[in-house]
This record gives structure tokens, sequence and C-alpha cells, in this order.
């Protein structure tokens, strides 16, 4: 069975987290909470920050999150809510979402809807989200994305200093700007 505060846990630690309010949106609709799924896939579309999709696949999860998707599911709550214009309308804009353009799929449900039927809501494919592959998670190892400082560019010639910090008293001789390169 399925429990909405597997999925509270989940989006206190990334809140940014889209796939975690999709979940939960089609576990409270499972549960008959429409007003919370509602509310789960409206932040779950906010959250792809008008990206098409999320590839979950960076972080060891085997699931790409579509917007069309999240929008389809949207519309199911509505008509759990009898709101058929406003799924209506979110279908209609699922379909400018749909990759492609291929929009059978969404055809089907806008008749569905016409005729005040219900929509099944998309889900993630049971044990595939939170679950990453035993050999991914051991091989999370720290990376350093950003490597090793290095100077690029320096007044001083043969600089080799890597790091921050305030102007350096310069040694005697060694280099003294021109009174040009002062202003």
């Amino acid at each position: 069975c399925f429990s909405p505060q597997a999925f509270n846990k989940t989006i206190e630690k990334d809140n940014s987290l889209a796939v975690g309010y999709f979940q939960r949106g089609f576990v409270h609709l499972q549960l008959e909470m429409y007003e919370e799924a509602l509310s789960d896939y409206h932040m779950a579309f906010s959250h792809l920050r008008e990206n098409p999709f999320i590839d979950y696949k960076q972080l060891g999860l085997r699931h790409i999150l579509y917007a069309w998707e999240v929008l389809y599911s949207t519309a199911a709550v509505q008509c759990h809510l009898q709101q058929w214009r406003e799924a209506r309308v979110t279908l209609e804009k699922a379909v400018v979402w749909r990759p492609e353009r291929r929009t059978a799929i969404l055809e089907l449900a806008l008749e569905r809807v016409q005729d005040h039927l219900f929509l099944e809501p998309m889900l993630v494919p049971l044990g595939e989200l939170f679950r990453p592959r035993k050999k991914e998670v051991e091989q999370l190892d720290s990376k350093d994305f950003l490597g090793k400082p290095k100077v690029i560019s320096s007044i001083i010639p043969n600089d080799e200093y890597i790091g921050f910090e305030p102007l350096r008293p310069q040694k005697q001789g060694f280099y003294e700007p021109s009174a040009n390169a002062l202003r």
C-alpha cells in the first residue's frame, strides 16, 4: 500500500524534487484526497521550471518525468473534482508539452473529459524511482567537479600562486609596476 508519509520525508529532504510531488500526488489521488493531489501536481509542474522533462538518471534513478505527464495527471484530479472545463484547459496545455507533438493519448483524454469520464493518472513504474541499483550506490564517490585551481592571468610575471587572498606585498625588485600601470 502507498503512504504519503514516505514522500513527505523525501520532499522534506529536497523540496525541489518534482518527482516526489508527482508521486505523492498519485498517492493522494488513490486515497481520494483530491485537493492535496491537485496541489502536489501543481507543485511538481512548477518544479519542472518550464523544462519539458527532468531526467533523474543523473541521480541514479531510472526515470524521466515529463511535463505533459504531470499535466495529464493534474487533469485526472480535476475530473474527480468535477472541474471539467479546467481539465480540458490543462489537457490542451499538455498537448503543447508533449514531445514531438504525438498527441493520440491526449486526444483520447480530451474526448473522455468532453464526455465527463474520469482519467487514470500517470504514475512512475513501481520500483523504478527511489531504488537506485546497489552497484550505482556503491560507486558514489565524492567527485571534484571544479578541479585544481590554477593561475590563468596575472599582472605579476611567473606568478604561480593558487588561491584567493588580498593583495600580497611585493618583493623588492621582483615586480614594480610602472606609473602608467598604477593609473
